[in-house]
């Protein structure tokens, strides 16, 4: 019997909506199921930093004009460590690039991409739909879903979980591998006394690390790491006293810092899925590896998952979609580019987020010597914004 589908992607979100855009055109018929309703991700506070990779991804999708008025690009990235010498700064100019990255929020580019979903009549989008279940056979992959209270089952010749794997949360033949980092992510938006400059700051102390990512005119896009306990302290201290902190871990690069608005901590792992695929299933994005936000590649590794996937299908015919040939073509394109994001990630955890004795002063020999060496500085941005293949 023929499936209902040839591709069915369970998640909307941007790294769901990249996968079945991308399929457009090219004769495959395509669903997408989303457990929320169109106008909740409008109402989603998160930040996102987007590699130059992902903006020309969504330029390839034809989202990026609605979207660039309201994106800050980062021209320049200023790297350091407290209380060390050393420093390295990436710049934009020095790559020929308009950018390094862009920071835009979340509610903007669902927004986009949900209407590009809306005015694309191809692609069945099911809001309001949640899998339960899912079964592969020889021939296709079937998803138990449930919405407005009824349970319904749908084929396809490939499913992709691209819901960060909220729906199924255990899939035979894949085991996921989690290392818990003991750290907490502190994130929110704060206001500053002088303007950013498009520069966006990471900077490395004891506690962990802290970004700083520009945002409208004076603002920034906060994240800062730090153990749990310490993670909670802060979100919960009153406005003046995390101020100050923040400034004496930061120091004076953008003035004092006048607010704070929209605290909120989560905890930090390293999760992988192995393998991220199997008989016509495959699982991208967040759900198949969820990496630190230091450095800002995993929503960008996830986006790169979507859009390899996305160019395998649209070069074999519908009856090979979902076929090993496919699936192992995919597994093996991915290998590169998804160990350097998880090594780079783990490395910078490993190697800044801790005060071993002695470590200091190397790290600080490590940043000048990137500072010194133009090609390695060339080496770092461009993997940053194309990632390990780039």
């Amino acid at each position: 019997m023929k499936p209902d589908y040839d591709i069915l992607v369970v998640g909307g979100g941007p790294v769901g909506a990249t996968l079945a855009l991308g399929l457009r055109g090219y004769g495959h018929s395509v669903a997408l199921l989303e457990a929320r309703h169109p106008s909740a991700g409008a109402r989603d506070p998160r930040t996102l930093a987007l590699s130059q990779g992902s903006r020309l991804i969504l330029e390839r999708l034809g989202v990026w004009p609605e979207l660039a008025s309201n994106a800050t690009p980062i021209t320049t990235i200023h790297v350091s460590q407290r209380g060390r010498l050393g420093r390295t700064i990436l710049r934009a100019s020095d790559e020929h690039q308009e950018a390094l990255g862009y920071v835009l929020s979340y509610a903007d580019l669902s927004a986009a991409l949900d209407r590009a979903l809306a005015e694309s009549p191809e692609i069945a989008v099911r809001y309001g739909t949640r899998a339960q279940a899912l079964e592969t056979g020889n021939d296709c992959a079937v998803v138990s879903v449930e919405q407005e209270g009824a349970i319904n089952k749908l084929s396809a010749r490939l499913a992709v979980i691209a819901d960060g794997g909220r729906s199924l949360n255990e899939l035979s033949g894949m085991k996921r591998e989690t290392k818990e980092y003991a750290h907490s992510a502190l994130v929110g938006h704060v206001e500053c006394e002088l303007p950013h400059g498009n520069i966006a700051y990471e900077r490395f102390t004891p506690l962990g690390p802290v970004a700083l990512l520009p945002e409208g005119e004076r603002g920034f896009a906060l994240v800062w790491t730090a153990r749990p306990e310490e993670a909670e302290r802060l979100c919960g201290a009153p406005e003046t006293e995390f101020l100050e902190e923040l400034h004496r871990h930061f120091g004076d690069r953008v003035g004092k810092f006048l607010e704070v608005r929209a605290r909120a901590t989560f905890p930090l792992r390293l999760s992988t899925l192995r393998p991220v695929v199997r008989p016509h299933l495959a699982v991208i994005g967040n759900a198949a590896q969820t990496l630190h936000p230091v450095a800002g590649q995993g929503f960008n590794l996830g986006l790169r998952d979507a859009w390899e996937l996305a160019g395998i299908a649209r070069n074999i015919p519908g009856e090979a979609v979902g076929g090993s040939d496919m699936l192992k073509q995919y597994q093996s394109g991915r290998c590169l580019d998804t160990g350097g994001g998880i090594f780079f990630t783990d490395f910078l955890v490993r190697t800044f987020s801790n005060d071993i004795p002695g470590l200091g002063p190397v790290r600080g020999a490590g940043l000048a010597m990137l500072e010194m060496l133009a090609p390695a500085r060339h080496f770092v941005a461009r993997k940053m914004s194309f990632g390990a293949k780039g």
